[in-house]
Formats: structure tokens, sequence, C-alpha cells
């Protein structure tokens, strides 16, 4: 029987991409050989990577003056990638980032190596449990770039609306709300996204750039993190993470199935809200996000004593509840209830969190 995973990721993928992978896992499409096994040069990869283009630019409605690639090295390997490829005429890159949560901040430390670099905003104060308010002003208008965290996984809170930069390139990490949530990529200059939320495996990573920035690397960008040598080899330049971006490319397939992102947004939101309204509903358990700012795909909520959230998860567990122990850095409780995780998976959390505050209120 499977488990509801409520993992921050790798996380639960649909059952059905998992169903389509398993029958092609030894013979792909009839090639005599998995993905796993075939050459990144063969035509059957070929095709795989093609349509992992293809399909990614419908459900994202990405226009035809971006890029889109699949790398390897996760999210936080573009922590570095980003400076290091948004320079301008070889000059050290000047960035704002707005601290919102842990991976915003980890983005801002590797910049900071690389250029001139500033904290423009930040929600640390009140432990990132909303997003500051922000304006054109908010940025420097020289800045090459500015830099947000669209979704916070740890914390549970989520940018409500894009931020007007005044013009300046945004650059957006979306890894665990792509595809999960309506965005338009017209504003943004760069999105990126690890694939281990609701895309396939971790192992490969997406970057949407729009091509007026695809060339601006500076002179000490290592090669293989330039977004114009994938560009120009179409993501193929070494060996790719093949089996990754083919479960990617099945979700892809599947999520259009589903009516695309639109309709998986109505899913995920419903799902969010049946469990805020119970959280908001009982003395019990607390949600500490500012509700403008509450995430639909990380629910963060804590009982009233550290001793029961340990407790919690580890019963929860047991009934196959797994993964819902909080971040070190928050504690408390946190479901990840990314695009596969069913509406069966809310309803199951509920009637435990219900007969555990029975027994422990």
């Amino acid at each position: 029987m499977r488990k509801f995973n409520f993992s921050a990721g790798p996380s639960m993928l649909y059952e059905e991409v998992l169903r389509r992978v398993q029958d092609g896992l030894v013979d792909y499409n009839g090639t005599g050989m998995s993905v796993m096994e075939m050459s990144h040069r063969s035509k059957p990869y070929e095709a795989i990577n093609a349509d992992a283009e293809a399909l990614l630019r419908e459900l994202m409605d990405i226009p035809s003056d971006y890029d889109v690639i699949f790398v390897q090295g996760g999210a936080s390997m573009q922590f570095e990638a980003i400076p290091l490829n948004l320079s301008r005429d070889g000059a050290y890159p000047k960035g704002d980032y707005v601290i919102t949560g842990n991976f915003s901040e980890k983005a801002y430390k590797e910049a900071v190596k690389y250029g001139d670099m500033v904290a423009a905003a930040s929600s640390k104060d009140k432990n990132f449990t909303y997003i500051p308010a922000l304006s054109a002003d908010s940025f420097r208008k020289d800045a090459d770039y500015v830099h947000i965290c669209y979704n916070n996984t740890i914390f549970g809170s989520r940018f409500a609306s894009v931020p007007d930069t005044g013009g300046i390139p945004l650059v957006a990490d979306l890894s665990s709300c792509i595809l999960g949530q309506a965005v338009d990529v017209r504003d943004f200059s760069v999105i990126y996204a690890g694939a281990q939320k609701n895309i396939g495996p971790a192992g490969v990573t997406v970057v949407i750039v729009k091509k007026e920035l695809a060339n601006r690397a500076h002179p000490l960008c290592p090669t293989m993190m330039k977004w114009s040598t994938q560009i120009k080899e179409k993501s193929l330049y070494n060996t790719p993470p093949a089996f990754s971006t083919y479960v990617a490319t099945e979700t892809f397939k599947y999520v259009k199935e589903l009516g695309g992102v639109a309709a998986v947004q109505k899913a995920n939101e419903k799902k969010a809200g049946m469990l805020y309204d119970y959280i908001d509903g009982t003395d019990f358990y607390n949600n500490p996000v500012e509700k403008p700012y509450r995430s639909i795909m990380n629910v963060t909520f804590t009982s009233p004593s550290k001793e029961l959230d340990e407790q919690f998860a580890a019963e929860a567990a047991k009934v196959g509840l797994v993964s819902l122990k909080g971040h070190r850095l928050v504690g408390g409780m946190r479901a990840s209830i990314y695009n596969a995780m069913p509406p069966a998976g809310i309803e199951a959390l509920i009637a435990f969190m219900k007969d555990f505050e029975r027994k422990n209120g």
C-alpha cells in the first residue's frame, strides 16, 4: 500500500506517471533498452528531450523569446550560475535579493562571492512568516537583476503577487511551486526550478531565460554553468540527467491530460483550503504565516508543545502519513501537498489531526 508522503522533496509523484515509467523501464517504446541505458545522442532520447521542452512551453505558455534548458546541479547550483550569467559588459554583476526564507538567503550568500549584492528587503524579523512590501523604489536603479524565491518551502509562505522591479530583470526560484500554480512567464526574466517537487525525481533542473539575457556570462563563468552553453546544445552539451528528464516529460504529459496548470492549481487551492480551514478552526493547532502569504504547496503548523509535535510526526508515520516533521529551522509539522498529493491524503491527515487532538487536547 502506498503511503501519503508529505515530504518537501523528493516528494510524491503521480502514481499514473510511475506506472507509465514502470511499463517502459526495461524496454522503452520498443527500443529494447531502458532510457537509463540509451545514448543521449540517440534518436529516441533526442525525441524525449525535444518533447520535454515542447510540453513545458505549452503548459507554461512560454513565449518564443525565452530559451528553455534542462540542466544538472539542482536549484542550488543556479544560486551561483545566476550572478555568473548576468554580468554586464564583463563586469561583476549587481544583484538585489529579497530574503524571505532559507533558500533565498542561501542564494544571496552564494551570490555575494561574485559581485555587488545587497539584501533589498527581508522578512527574517518575523521568522519569514510574511512577504515584505515591495515597490520599484525597493531596488537599486542600476541593479542587473532582482532575485526572489516565489514559494518558501521551509517556512510555508509565498508571494501573493509579482513584485514591481521598475524594469530590472526579475529572477525567480520556482522550485516548489512550478506547475502547481499559473504564472505569467513574461513577468520574469529568468525562472529556475529543481524537479523534485512537482516535476519528477531529483537530478534535473529547469531554467527558463529571456533570450536577450542568455549571453551575458562573466568571463569567469565555468562552461558547464553558462546558460548559453546548454542553449546552443539543446541541453545536450554533455550527458544529461536522462532518466529524470524522461520522468519529467511523462509528468508534463499527465498534467496536460489533467487539464493543464490551471486545473491543477484549482485542485491545489482546494486541498490547501481544506487543511488551513481545519487548522484555523481549532485552538490546538496553529499556522504562523500571515494569511495573505500562505503557501498552497507547503503548510506549516504546530501543536501546543514541542513534545507533542514530535509525538504527532511519529504517530502519523505509523499510519502511513510520512515526513510530516517540520524543518529544523521552524520545528512543528510541515505538510508538503504538491500536485501529486491526492485529496484523500489531505482527508486522511485531517482525520488523524482530529484524533490526535482528541487524545492529547
